[in-house]
């Protein structure tokens, strides 16, 4: 049987004997069998005459959520710890409303006393807990309020272990967590009652009022169960509000990050699990964590002059395994990589990037200048929902802190 291809015509060529001129000079080379070719070289592109290049594309778009005010952030002051404003009786509390619809009242909140010394109370907490492990011995017993907290933080996990997840079929958002948020909010003010009932002073009756809708808020929206960094800076407020009062002082900074905010960071890592909360306005792969950003500032203070572990050291899976537990920072860091597949610097290479900077004074002070500008300063108004932001007009502010947005809506900005 003869082979078909053998019977096929040679392919056609414009190839020149091996002796002609074509061979002399840089002539085309022909596709087909490598040797010179008579066909002329195509003219060069001229501007006057023929039509532009296409314009260049990249094969991947830059994601929509990256950082574009970085330029700014690294030319910001660092923020400095302040002390408390304390709050002086007679107190006259109210329930705190929403205020805030533009950025304008956020700039106008930001250069206020409250705007100030809230941003210098994180920064005070930081400086509490620089080269301290989350099991180091407390310079003191804890405080009455601190010991409070710690109890607050308790029920709220027993309330985790008495509301199991329902059975459903979505990635995010288990209903069994209203359920769990229904419980928080009937007993808020009976959970608030032994805070202020440490100060032993009848000035702060009503206090529960105010205080309360910073705690509920705290721990995520039972409507749309989900958790961001606004509802933890609802925390650091709460917080804020009971040094206000005088019911925690700088003597109990230190007690407050390693014991009560290492607390309330278990509490929320335990209700992102079960219930399977949702991002709250998630900067995606541009952000440091979906959920929280303040256990990053409190655990690159840890970790400032330490004699081993610097900020590439998160890339070892030994010092994670084996020091998470003692720092903050590293134990976001394994929680990220636990949740995340893929290359750690495609799915965190903010966290990438971060782990490049020579020591860890440098990255506390960046991430104290980045919380500033992309969480304390950014709104909301046209995106997902944004952290809380605060009424900035001290005249009309509360005892305690001042009036703030809980939550600005994608669709409503006037409801809470």
């Amino acid at each position: 049987m003869s082979n078909p291809e053998s019977n096929a015509p040679p392919p056609t060529t414009s190839c020149p004997p091996p002796g002609s001129a074509a061979h002399a000079g840089h002539a085309p080379l022909c596709r087909s069998c490598g040797a010179p070719t008579t066909t002329p070289a195509p003219p060069p592109w001229s501007a006057s005459s023929d039509s532009p290049p296409p314009a260049y594309r990249p094969i991947r778009m830059p994601a929509i959520n990256a950082p574009t005010n970085t330029a700014a952030i690294v030319l910001s002051p660092v923020p400095q710890p302040l002390p408390v404003p304390p709050a002086s009786p007679p107190f006259a509390f109210q329930v705190p409303a929403k205020r805030i619809t533009s950025p304008d009242d956020i700039a106008r909140f930001h250069a206020s006393l409250h705007g100030r010394h809230f941003l210098g109370f994180v920064a005070a907490l930081s400086a509490s807990v620089h080269g301290r492990k989350l099991s180091d011995p407390l310079p003191s017993p804890p405080s009455p309020a601190v010991s409070a907290l710690l109890d607050l933080i308790s029920v709220l996990s027993a309330f985790v272990a008495s509301t199991p997840p329902l059975p459903h079929n979505s990635r995010y958002g288990n209903p069994a967590f209203r359920l769990w948020h229904e419980k928080l909010s009937d007993s808020a003010n009976q959970l608030i009652a032994p805070i202020t009932a440490t100060a032993g002073s009848p000035d702060l009756a009503g206090a529960d009022a105010e205080l309360a809708p910073y705690l509920l808020d705290s721990f995520g929206n039972a409507t749309r169960i989900d958790y961001g960094t606004g509802h933890e800076t609802n925390f650091a407020a709460f917080l804020y509000c009971l040094a206000r009062l005088g019911l925690i002082t700088e003597a109990d900074y230190r007690a407050v990050v390693l014991r009560v905010f290492a607390a309330y960071l278990d509490l929320m890592r335990t209700l992102q699990d079960t219930y399977l909360l949702e991002p709250a306005g998630s900067h995606g792969v541009w952000g440091l964590d979906d959920y929280h950003f303040l256990p990053f500032i409190f655990g690159a203070a840890q970790l400032i002059d330490h004699k081993y572990m610097k900020p590439k050291s998160i890339h070892n899976p030994d010092i994670l395994d084996n020091f998470s537990k003692e720092y903050m920072y590293l134990a976001c860091v394994a929680y990220v990589k636990k949740v995340k597949k893929g290359p750690f610097a495609e799915h965190s290479p903010m966290l990438d990037d971060i782990s490049g900077v020579p020591h860890w004074k440098k990255v506390n002070s960046g991430l104290l200048k980045m919380y500033k500008a992309e969480v304390l300063e950014k709104g909301g108004l046209k995106q997902y929902p944004k952290p809380l932001c605060f009424e900035a007009n001290v005249q009309n502010t509360h005892t305690m802190f001042c009036k703030y947005s809980a939550w600005m809506q994608k669709t409503d900005m006037t409801g809470k």
